[in-house]
């Protein structure tokens, strides 16, 4: 037990050192085969730089997985917790850049192509060098392309998902571009994908709406400014964080038709990552001449 790193939904991750190198063993019961199976499939088919590496499985008594060891927590200790140094601004983006890599692999150039379903703050790794990779696939859910999209059970986290989602089980990858979204917003605000006031009558409001009304005052430069993660102290430009929320309110467009494809998302936070060209909020919208421009056509 002392080697206990974490606790997902399905089981309990483990460190161990495994022939010389370093390794995350999760362990689940019996019972949870199909996300077992499901985590299992992905990972054997997907290899990316930006997705958790799938080292090997047993299954003896229980079923294990066993993935690269990722030595420096997840997204979310990073953003609240109070033992972790700040994350600096260029971490953010470097961080947003490499999740969204990571999603537009698994959206775009694989086959089938998989959702994932329950992308979070929690679900992002960070490693040594502050690079991302995203993880915990036990919910994926498999999509042929074209083929018509199937009401499920409701798996995932509060806050993260998209209205079609959370009321009628519709899932596309923008399921995953919404929940990215609402990452956006995490980077940029530390705080969680549900805010709970401690006022005397305890409500809770999501990050998404908190943002949508910033967005909607009369000042929303000065409004976002609000939200900013008061640790980052004057450590950031203010109009790099005010795109980023831009790209974040797109992502979370009540319409899944209108939220952006992760390649359009991968487009805007290399531009804004090397912050060199001016980017305009209506690129977010499949703007096909970006992505021309970017695959030099």
């Amino acid at each position: 037990m002392a080697n206990k790193i974490g606790e997902g939904g399905f089981g309990a991750v483990f460190y161990a050192i495994l022939r010389g190198e370093e390794a995350a063993i999760k362990k689940m019961d019996m019972q949870a085969s199909k996300e077992f199976l499901a985590e299992l499939k992905v990972l054997t088919h997907v290899h990316h730089l930006n997705l958790v590496r799938l080292i090997g499985y047993c299954v003896e008594g229980s079923l294990f997985l066993v993935y690269e060891y990722i030595d420096n927590g997840n997204l979310s200790q990073h953003l609240r917790g109070s033992s972790r140094e700040p994350l600096p601004w260029p971490n953010r983006v470097q961080i947003a850049l490499d999740s969204a890599r990571g999603l537009e692999y698994i959206h775009e150039h694989t086959v089938p192509v998989y959702i994932h379903r329950d992308i979070k703050s929690a679900n992002i790794l960070i490693d040594k060098k502050f690079r991302a990779k995203v993880a915990d696939f036990g919910l994926t859910k498999l999509t042929e392309v074209g083929s018509a999209s199937l009401p499920t059970r409701l798996v995932g986290t509060f806050g993260y998902m998209p209205p079609e989602y959370a009321q009628y089980g519709d899932v596309s990858a923008k399921v995953d571009v919404y929940a990215f979204g609402v990452v956006l917003y995490e980077l940029i605000s530390a705080k969680e994908a549900i805010v709970k006031s401690h006022g005397s009558l305890a409500e809770s409001k999501g990050l998404v709406a908190l943002f949508e009304d910033a967005l909607n005052e009369p000042d929303p430069n000065e409004a976002v400014c609000k939200l900013i993660d008061v640790r980052l102290g004057d450590n950031y430009p203010v109009d790099a964080v005010f795109k980023m929320a831009q790209l974040a309110k797109a992502c979370t467009q009540e319409n899944p038709q209108l939220r952006p494809s992760m390649r359009s998302i991968v487009v805007a936070l290399m531009t804004l990552s090397s912050s060199t060209e001016d980017w305009d909020v209506g690129s977010f919208y499949e703007n096909q001449a970006l992505v021309n421009l970017m695959s030099g056509r």
